[in-house]
């Protein structure tokens, strides 16, 4: 569809989407300052969109309902307007109200509409990879559930080697460890996937179809945005607040936009890092019922807390209405990549067993089952699976704190709260130049996924994911090379950085 020059487009045509005049007082949190205040409003407005809490073509509300949330004059909410449309952080049309954008320049900004990552390239000698958030194998018990599972082996060789639910032995398993963590399961609600990407993608094709709208957090994982996208689906982006999740924000994009289904991470969120509360998981199966939207729920990280080995029970354990049933709207997926290895390709989903017969029925438009031998190792391993993931915590936490401390010494402007769990920082630069620090990474021997690559719309700009998944040695050394790719993408367009902060968004490359 053709645009006017120089105008960015908004997101794609849809259903109405509006912000009201409390959750958005809520998202502005302590935004006043010295000098006037419909600067300071316009200021704060601007940076929820750049950080992506406030999405794009979102209405925003109506001068007057705003100003009696924030307790100003109307005049004050309007001059914030104004100013946010002469900077090219809103538009007006007559009829339609005062709606989020980006200006024109921000569009073709380096990573602003990049594909979720390629996995898969070799970073190169001598080269830090920051791009991967993936711990490497524990080598003794993998090696020990290798050797059994070979052993254990001759006896499924006379079959077909064709499982599309999963071998018994993994299914129980893993329904074993859902029930140990507070969600009874039945091996029939378990299937065995290649991986949680894979259960992302067979829910995609059976419960949505082209067009429909999936919410997200925003930021999310990456890859799962580009699933959504692959499927024929649009991402529906509802912002993370300065803490937890906002249910209040889903279930008016709930409303607003009809959604065939929510894609969330509420352990050890992806790349956030946060743990969502029980409080919250009961609101948000509250949601899933209400709407009537099923829920998935990426587990990838559960099994990751670094700060306190116990948490809450998983999501879909908050779903059923007291004394009933499984209705199936809160869904689950998992994966062995992060606690195991990422080259164990195996997931799986959990979810009411009708649902699961469906998904086996629409399993061979995408594949024919899991390989066998890689179950048998998956089976052994999440036998053991106590000391491994304790293991692994102590060497995480450590990993965390020396990234941490590394990071404080040589960048002390960047801002990160060290997460409960999980594999990375998520770390708010002093100025939107994530891209640009990308960019020129590889001369400083880093390799890194910049912030916009977690949203849609060309968010995050002030952001970076940083893993600490690698040696403790590797960390401080990459704490130093960031030190110098930011100093040169600072010094290399001082003037230029300056005026992304004063309200221009293009990044410097």
């Amino acid at each position: 569809m053709a645009r006017t020059a120089g105008m960015p487009a908004l997101s794609p045509p849809g259903p109405d989407r509006s912000v009201a005049a409390r959750p958005l007082a809520r998202l502005l949190g302590s935004w006043r300052r010295p000098g006037p205040a419909y600067a300071a409003l316009a200021d704060a407005l601007r940076l929820l969109v750049l950080d992506g809490r406030l999405p794009l073509a979102v209405r925003l509300p109506g001068e007057r309902e705003l100003a009696a949330a924030l307790g100003l004059s109307r005049t004050t909410v309007t001059a914030a307007y104004g100013r946010l449309r002469d900077q090219g952080y809103a538009v007006s049309r007559q009829g339609s109200g005062t709606r989020t954008r980006l200006p024109a320049a921000a569009e073709g900004r380096p990573g602003a509409a990049e594909p979720a990552m390629v996995l898969g390239e070799d970073a190169g000698p001598g080269v830090i990879d920051l791009a991967y958030a993936a711990p490497r194998a524990p080598e003794g018990a993998l090696y020990a559930a290798v050797a059994a599972a070979v052993e254990e082996l001759p006896r499924y060789l006379p079959g077909h080697g064709y499982e599309p639910r999963g071998l018994p032995v993994l299914r129980a398993a893993i329904a074993e460890r859902y029930t140990a963590r507070g969600l009874p399961t039945r091996p029939g609600q378990v299937l065995v996937t290649n991986g949680a990407q894979h259960a992302l993608a067979l829910l995609l094709l059976l419960l949505t179809g082209p067009g429909d709208r999936v919410l997200v957090e925003h930021p999310t994982y990456p890859n799962a945005l580009e699933a959504v996208r692959r499927a024929g689906g649009r991402p529906v982006p509802v912002g993370l607040p300065d803490e937890g999740w906002d249910v209040e924000a889903l279930e008016a994009a709930a409303r607003q936009t009809g959604p065939r289904l929510a894609y969330l991470i509420a352990d050890f969120q992806n790349p956030t890092g946060r743990l969502m509360d029980a409080a919250t998981r009961e609101q948000v199966a509250g949601l899933a019922r209400r709407a009537g939207v099923p829920v998935v729920v990426d587990e990838t990280l559960a099994e990751l807390s670094l700060d306190d080995a116990t948490g809450p029970a998983p999501v879909p354990a908050f779903g059923p209405a007291r004394g009933g049933r499984d209705d199936g709207r809160v869904l689950a997926v998992g994966s062995a990549s992060k606690v195991f290895w990422g080259g164990l390709r195996i997931g799986w989903l959990r979810a009411p067993e009708e649902l699961v017969d469906r998904l086996v029925a629409a399993r061979p438009g995408l594949d024919l089952g899991t390989p066998v031998l890689e179950q048998i190792v998956l089976a052994r391993l999440l036998a053991d699976v106590v000391p491994v993931t304790a293991t692994r915590r102590t060497r995480l936490r450590a990993q965390r704190d020396t990234l941490a401390g590394a990071l404080a010494e040589a960048l002390p402007t960047w801002r990160f709260d060290p997460p409960p769990g999980g594999l990375a920082l998520w770390v708010h630069l002093d100025a939107p130049v994530s891209s640009a620090l990308a960019a020129v990474a590889g001369r400083h021997g880093l390799r890194l996924a910049a912030g916009p690559r977690f949203g849609v719309d060309g968010a995050f700009e002030r952001f970076l994911r940083v893993p600490y998944t690698g040696p403790a040695e590797d960390l401080r050394d990459a704490a130093t090379r960031l030190a110098s790719a930011y100093a040169e993408v600072r010094g290399g367009g001082r003037r230029r950085a300056r005026r992304a902060d004063e309200g221009d968004a293009t990044v410097v490359a």
